[in-house]
């Protein structure tokens, strides 16, 4: 693609009456982040410098065309533009620098490191918005993938290739569960997109998960919640390309996206800049269509190539998990959701999952008939003891009456133990496997 680029431009270059062509343009109007200016041959998500008053130069990606014109969006939120400002392209192919030299580095939205190690040293490219593939030539999830983490591998088993969403309010763990699976999962690439999220939290989470060897199969791409939202559409679609990227060489990856509701929000904010109608919540059509295109990249490959085992957070707002647009959404596409609990985190009890909300639904085919009995009535034991909890507490309950909750109140220490994993702790697959089959008798 490169040396056809390069040609193009020669031949461009070459052309007797090149003075006449138009390769930039000036603003003609300014409205908060959107910007228009004359038009010039330009693709969408093509990336333009812009001059400011300050002769400093400003970013703005081409998100679209009104008559005649090109419309940017800027990705400097301060930038000091004027009417008249020069406006001239610097990418134009969408296309990102990817490599092994990734691995244990933080970079950001734009590819840049934003470590303290140097440079970034990469050879091959790869389309930001990713190749397409036909779905009935992708693998099937065939086998498990061992997360490291107890609950998860034992009740909530995840297959190779599988997507999965983490529903959670704020302040129930979720940021250290996730840094448990990056840390003792079994996959050779582990990509990690830190969308929208508080600086702070971003240093703490890469902090947590660039630790011992676990580095040196990692790669993070940090967009902080200040940034422009355009910019945490392309850190989330450059991390899904660098994880396509490793899949294609036979890698299995994980790639963790926290989260996938602020990768929402900044699609909303584009999408009502730009005149488009909101529908349910204030979100337009434009980000119930990111979803699927984004989560879809993910999953099995094709024959000879790995996987991307991927999990999205997803963000309940007053932990409602029913009548958020961006949950049920994501609910419909992705095959599983974890769902954690306030009510687990008041009980002492962490990963906080709720294990009866909770769903797998590629567990049955990757797992022997004595987990799934095993697994069945473990959450019927967890749903039947916390549903009557309260009773019991107020003495509404006699002992004898019902022989399953009996068994229930009577286990519930062994369930909650077995629930409950400290962070620097490692579960393997095979042990959480072997101790739920062992509990529950099968």
């Amino acid at each position: 693609m490169n040396a056809i680029l390069e040609r193009v431009r020669a031949d461009v270059a070459a052309l007797p009456n090149r003075r006449h062509l138009v390769t930039s343009g000036r603003v003609t109007r300014f409205d908060g982040q959107i910007l228009e200016c004359d038009g010039f041959p330009v693709l969408v998500g093509a990336i333009c410098q812009v001059e400011t008053a300050g002769h400093d130069l400003a970013q703005a990606e081409v998100i679209g065309f009104r008559d005649g014109r090109n419309l940017l969006f800027l990705y400097d939120l301060d930038a000091r533009v004027e009417i008249g400002a020069r406006v001239s392209p610097i990418e134009i192919d969408n296309r990102i620098k990817v490599g092994p030299n990734l691995l244990g580095r933080v970079i950001d939205a734009q590819g840049n490191p934003l470590d303290t190690i140097g440079p970034l040293e990469l050879d091959e490219s790869w389309p930001l918005m990713g190749r397409p593939l036909n779905p009935l030539a992708r693998k099937p999830v065939a086998k498990p993938l061992d997360v490291g983490v107890r609950v998860v591998n034992a009740l909530l088993t995840v297959g190779r290739g599988q997507r999965v969403g983490i529903i959670a309010g704020s302040g129930v763990g979720k940021s250290v569960l996730l840094a448990m699976m990056t840390r003792f999962s079994e996959a050779d690439v582990i990509v990690m997109a830190l969308i929208g999220e508080r600086g702070r939290e971003v240093g703490a989470m890469v902090e947590q998960v660039m630790q011992g060897d676990a580095r040196r199969k990692v790669v993070v791409v940090a967009v902080p919640a200040d940034r422009s939202a355009l910019l945490r559409i392309r850190g989330a679609h450059r991390a899904t390309a660098i994880a396509e990227y490793f899949r294609a060489q036979g890698k299995e990856v994980l790639l963790i996206m926290d989260s996938l509701t602020r990768v929402a929000h900044a699609r909303r904010e584009v999408g009502l800049a730009l005149g488009e109608q909101p529908t349910a919540k204030g979100y337009p059509p434009s980000v119930v269509s990111l979803i699927p295109a984004l989560v879809e990249r993910s999953g099995t490959g094709l024959e000879g190539e790995g996987s991307i085992t991927a999990f999205y957070t997803v963000l309940a707002d007053g932990d409602d998990t029913t009548n958020d647009p961006v949950v049920d959404t994501a609910r419909a596409i992705l095959d599983g959701h974890i769902v954690l609990s306030r009510r687990q985190t008041q009980l002492g009890i962490y990963p906080a999952v709720d294990i009866s909300a909770s769903v797998s639904r590629v567990m049955s085919d990757i797992t022997p008939p004595k987990q799934q009995a095993a697994a069945m009535r473990f959450r019927r034991l967890v749903s039947l003891y916390l549903e009557n909890r309260d009773l019991m507490l107020m003495g509404g309950y006699q002992s004898g009456q019902d022989p399953d909750l009996d068994l229930a109140v009577s286990l519930w220490s062994n369930l909650t133990a077995f629930i409950k994993q400290a962070p620097n702790e490692p579960a393997s697959f095979v042990d959480s496997q072997k101790g739920l089959i062992a509990m529950m008798g099968e």
